[in-house]
């Protein structure tokens, strides 16, 4: 599904970043008087994006969203669908209708009542929605049975959605806000805290306080939660020193300092870096429509060294885009597939009648600096010579696909389906021609595992998998790590496809 360049380039720059760090106070494990954490205090690292779910990234908007809104899916700790303001939900014979049951009771922050119709209304809402609307491309209609249950119609079968609403995709706003168009000045929802908009100063600091009563009060253990949008790493990691912050988005290569400090430190992959093949058919630049091409980068880069010298190790090397923690289609056999082979992939250029290389325009933006000396030095050792055109980061999502290849940091997600419509099979910003229907045993495959459940289609993913790594379909070197800190007291659960998780994964222990 789509992302915006922040949240599928957000691991470049923390890892980009150089580490200037100091030691200071100890920022304490618990409360003054040690007793347990009782306010949450995150360096979110970007600010929120749009308090409109339908206008939110999911990348980074999770603690500012889950903190003032209730979704109607929620996932746990593995990224498995679990229920919500939805207490349950079933699937019709053919996959082709979801019914849901909604839980009651639940009431807005306006006095709105939570019902089948203000589900119905949020569910449009979303599937309209410039970013939301990736997650409902298969959804046909919703329907409202009666006062608490709703029917979501597919146009197919779809084993990505509940993943998707889980992820972020449904929060509940207003029925009335919606109307009015007003979210975007700030949330209407039922969420676990009030949002305190005099105490806050957008851009710097926001405030929440803990509502007395909420159906889901213990998933949500403090009392009041401030969140502070700060890029800086150099002034995050500060700022945890001094007591400021209790979690932080953070540099993997301040975790030895991190550990001095004794802190809390979770790392899961969130993103693969590399090469994206925009043109895989050749259209744009001939030499790519032959595999034999992008199978002699793929061998030409060492990708292993690349997360060494750039990443300072902070991640998995990898040929795959299915991730490489607790996803049962990631195949680590397949990782020996494109292993550093200067002379094969001479070898391979030749064969396919490059023997002297071409010429190729990539784009550039600062972000990607620290990548460029690598990706110009090993291209030209296959006579590939690269012009690069320099690009501003805030336009590089925009223009990097309008290229026939270009250096990439992708997002991942947690559930292999997402991972085949995303990566593969959809359009998106860093893929926007999906060519799987030019290659026919891929085609093949995507039809059999929209067709298949359960083991079946697992066992068909990994085939997949292992054809679109010997395609050659991307040129990945690694999966980055994103990384969080954490004070004694407060454990942080990375979720894969969540750059910043939600506050559900933000508790005391």
């Amino acid at each position: 599904m789509k992302r915006t360049w922040k949240a599928a380039l957000t691991a470049a720059i923390a890892l980009a970043l150089a580490s200037c760090t100091s030691t200071g106070a100890d920022p304490g494990a618990t409360s003054a008087d040690g007793g347990a954490v009782e306010e949450l205090k995150i360096g979110s690292f970007l600010d929120v994006t749009s308090w409109d779910p339908a206008n939110a990234d999911i990348g980074f908007d999770g603690p500012y969203l889950s903190a003032v809104y209730d979704p109607l899916i929620a996932l746990d700790k593995d990224s498995q669908p679990i229920p919500a303001l939805a207490t349950s939900w079933t699937y019709s014979d053919d996959f082709r209708t979801l019914t849901m049951d909604l839980r009651s009771g639940v009431t807005f922050d306006d006095g709105k009542p939570l019902d089948a119709e203000a589900v119905v209304k949020n569910l449009e809402h979303l599937r309209a929605g410039a970013r939301s609307g990736q997650a409902y491309l298969n959804v046909d209609g919703v329907k409202a049975v009666d006062s608490d249950t709703v029917e979501i119609h597919l146009k197919k079968k779809d084993d990505a959605l509940l993943y998707f609403m889980g992820l972020g995709r449904s929060w509940m706003a207003s029925p009335a806000a919606i109307d009015a168009g007003t979210l975007a000045a700030g949330p209407v929802g039922s969420g676990p805290y009030t949002y305190e908009k005099d105490r806050s100063t957008p851009g710097s600091e926001y405030v929440f306080t803990k509502k007395a009563q909420h159906w889901d009060e213990t998933t949500y253990p403090f009392k009041s939660v401030r969140l502070f949008p700060i890029t800086d790493q150099t002034a995050s990691f500060n700022a945890m020193l001094s007591g400021q912050l209790n979690v932080s988005f953070a540099n993997p290569t301040n975790n030895a300092q991190a550990k001095e400090q004794g802190w809390n430190i979770a790392s899961k992959v969130a993103s693969w870096v590399g090469v994206q093949f925009v043109d895989r058919t050749g259209d744009r630049l001939k030499p790519l429509g032959d595999v034999r091409v992008r199978q002699a980068i793929s061998h030409a880069f060492d990708g292993a060294a690349i997360l060494k010298s750039v990443a300072e190790g902070a991640g998995v090397a990898t040929t795959q885009v299915f991730p490489a923690e607790g996803d049962k289609v990631y195949d680590a056999a397949l990782n020996d597939r494109y292993a550093h082979d200067m002379a094969k992939a001479k070898r391979l250029m030749a064969e396919a009648g490059y023997p002297d290389g071409f010429s190729v325009k990539m784009p550039m933006s600062p972000i990607f600096q620290a990548w460029q000396p690598a990706a110009e030095q090993t291209l030209g050792q296959l006579g590939i010579k690269v012009t690069w055109d320099e690009v501003s980061m805030p336009d590089y999502q925009k223009n990097a696909p309008t290229y026939p290849m270009f250096l990439a940091v992708i997002s991942m997600d947690s559930n292999p389906a997402a991972t085949v419509s995303g990566q593969f099979a959809t359009e998106q910003w860093f893929n926007p021609t999906p060519s799987t229907d030019e290659f026919p045993e891929m085609k093949a495959l995507l039809t059999q595992i929209e067709e298949a459940t359960g083991d079946e289609q697992i066992e068909l993913m990994r085939k997949f998998n292992a054809k679109a790594v010997d395609l050659a379909w991307h040129d990945v070197w690694y999966q980055a790590y994103n990384t969080y800190f954490s004070v004694k007291g407060v454990t942080v659960t990375p979720i894969t496809g969540m750059m910043f998780p939600t506050l559900r994964f933000i508790q005391r222990g």
